[in-house]
């Protein structure tokens, strides 16, 4: 009992001060994201400000209503007005402006044009897709940011230049934005919880009792009012970091009033604080005021991110736990002083695994779960997260046939047409394999078969060759002119088959490929237990009576049942993925209608770049594999011995 109660300490102790530690981390490296955020709204609503100051404006003018802005917002450092080859006017007095750019500033005509170009393909294509604002932000507390600067206040909708500024940002606006509690709390809990544990009664002979559910409750209780309490400091922070914008926006505001440029009109929404993309963010009213969060352009990525994060930290709290109180810490440390050779010997092919199989895996499951295209993909990854919305997608539409005036339609694209026709490929595919390799199997099983070696080469040559070679080969002999396949039909007067034209004959063409490549492998598998069974069984039958249908049924196929069922588990996630053949032969010929589930989630990822949807893809895969694997092994008891 007393191993026990440290355990249960321990546990609860180790977890907490897991979820806590993680906790902590996650929140002082989001809240320093944005931190960043607001160092970049303040720099971007600067810009904006002065950029609306001075469109129109001549080179003297401008330089006048920049020295202005200069001088009343200490956050800006600098100020470039590039128009066309121009430096029109600059903030500092060694730049000489105006004057034509140098060779060395080609730099900023480039993007003064990047950024007009960006401007002019929203606007031609109706949609907001490029960046029409590029933002430096070397993490040094000076960020530096290029906007447009448009013709005529922007009421043409026109540019002629660009804007680029140097912002420090407020040392009010920091401060709100960047506070941190430290790690007091987190220890003091962390305490609580070692003391709290070793007062716990677990009884060792029960699987859950009172004391397992109170080391619950405290993980979950602690867990909870930690997290909720920097969710709360937090939100703290956005209204401080809000507060102190919007005081900002109130005095570019004045500014742009003093320096004598033409008035604005009212605006519900500050047209400065806006996103990289121009698109107002509705936090801040247009005289400085704050808004609502609701009105809001985007929800906070931040909190929401955090929130979610923090239930699944919590999560893994709850199972670290469980793995100390229910002995399973002991079971384990035992085993590894007991083995710690033969840990010590596995632990690099452990390791290997862990770097190129489960964090690939792992990764692949967390990117399912957001909305990464080739377009978003350098965006932080809590802006990505959508949740369960590609699942939903998936698993959602139902829409296989659809009723048109040409008559009715079937949705190749659709995902159950997909898998219906992934386990029709899979079923058809591996009765192919597994008939063909057992009726092999047994004739060269048989005693007294002459030239047994030679077939049994031959046979296994189909295999032996890259697969990738074979589905050229086979795709060449079912070429509509001039494959084999079709000349042979034609020596009998038979007409040419365009083989990749139907939604059949192209899945015959894979469907035989398929199972040329995977007869042998059943063959040697079937044959490999075959000559394992004792043949005094067979010899003690026949003196019995009994016939060779009997034997084979009483004797054969239970003796095999262990080798052949997991073969045929082993086949099916082959077949299931047989990425190659349908890839290589048919391409889903015709229209995507021979698609399996493997192809298809490669066609959305590298010819679609929809790399999550893709993702997700391949959960439901590996999700419908594992069940079926599972299901497979329990209800045929393919490895239990007999």
């Amino acid at each position: 009992m007393d191993w026990l109660k440290r355990s249960a300490s321990l546990g609860l102790g180790v977890s907490l001060a897991l979820v806590l530690a993680l906790s902590e981390w996650l929140f002082v490296g989001v809240g320093g994201d944005a931190a960043g955020e607001q160092r970049q709204r303040e720099a971007i609503l600067l810009a904006n400000g002065v950029a609306a100051s001075i469109a129109g404006a001549d080179a003297a003018v401008a330089g006048e209503r920049l020295a202005r802005w200069r001088r009343e917002h200490g956050a800006i450092e600098s100020v470039l007005i590039i128009v066309g080859r121009e430096l029109r006017a600059s903030t500092r007095p060694e730049d000489e402006a105006p004057r034509n750019l140098r060779r060395e500033e080609k730099p900023l005509f480039d993007l003064a044009n990047e950024l007009r170009a960006a401007g002019e393909t929203n606007v031609g294509e109706g949609a907001v897709r490029k960046k029409i604002i590029r933002l430096d932000d070397p993490r040094d507390g000076v960020v530096t940011v290029s906007v447009p600067l448009a013709l005529q206040g922007g009421d043409t909708g026109q540019v002629e230049g660009m804007v680029q500024a140097r912002v420090r940002p407020s040392a009010t606006l920091a401060a709100a934005a960047a506070a941190s509690p430290g790690w007091a709390l987190p220890l003091g809990l962390v305490a609580a919880a070692l003391v709290l544990g070793a007062l716990l009664r677990i009884h060792p002979e029960r699987r859950f009792d009172i004391g397992r559910g109170l080391a619950v409750a405290l993980l979950l209780g602690m867990a909870i009012f930690f997290q909720q309490q920097r969710l709360a400091l937090m939100a703290q922070a956005g209204v401080a970091a809000d507060t102190a914008l919007s005081q900002v926006q109130a005095a570019a505001m004045a500014t742009h009033a003093r320096s004598g440029a033409p008035a604005l009109a009212p605006q519900p929404a500050s047209v400065w604080d806006t996103d990289a993309y121009g698109r107002p963010r509705n936090l801040i009213g247009g005289e400085g005021r704050l808004l609502p969060r609701t009105t809001a352009l985007a929800p906070d990525s931040h909190a929401q991110f955090l929130a979610r994060s923090f239930w699944a930290l919590t999560a893994l709290g709850l199972v670290a736990l469980l793995f100390f109180v229910q002995g399973l810490a002991t079971r384990t440390a035992q085993a590894l002083r007991e083995h710690a050779t033969a840990y010590a010997y596995v632990a690099p092919a452990m390791i290997g695994m862990l770097v190129l199989v489960f964090f690939p895996f792992f990764y692949g499951i967390a990117l399912s779960f957001t909305d990464t295209t080739l377009f978003n993909e350098q965006q932080p990854f809590r802006e990505r997260w959508i949740g369960l919305t590609n699942f939903w997608a998936i698993l959602g539409d139902f829409h296989i046939v659809s009723t048109t005036a040409e008559g009715t339609v079937v949705n190749y694209k659709n995902f159950y047409w997909t898998l219906m026709v992934t386990v029709i490929w899979t079923i058809t595919n591996v009765s192919v394999g597994v008939s063909f390799g057992f009726l092999l199997a047994l004739a060269l099983n048989t005693e007294g078969f002459r030239g047994k070696t030679i077939y049994r080469v031959l046979l296994i040559l189909p295999w032996a060759i890259p697969n990738y070679i074979t589905a050229l080969v086979w795709r060449g002999m079912f070429h509509p002119q001039f494959g084999v396949i079709n000349q042979f039909l034609q020596m009998f007067g038979l007409e040419p088959v365009r083989w990749f034209d139907g939604v059949v004959s192209s899945f015959v063409t894979g469907l035989v490929t398929n199972g040329w490549l995977s007869f042998p492998f059943m063959m040697v598998v079937i044959l490999g237990a075959l000559q394992s069974i004792p043949k005094d069984m067979y010899e003690a039958a026949s003196v019995e009576g009994a016939s060779r249908w009997q034997q084979f049924r009483r004797i054969t196929l239970p003796l095999l049942r262990p080798t052949l069922v997991p073969a045929v588990v082993l086949s099916v996630v082959w077949t299931f993925n047989m990425f190659n053949i349908i890839f290589l032969v048919s391409g889903g010929e015709p229209g995507g209608a021979n698609e399996i589930l493997i192809t298809k989630a490669y066609k959305i990822a590298f010819e679609q770049y929809q790399y999550a949807y893709a993702a997700a893809y391949s959960t439901v895969i590996f999700i419908i594999l594992l069940v079926y694997g599972y299901f497979q092994t329990r209800l045929t008891r393919a490895t239990e011995s007999y």
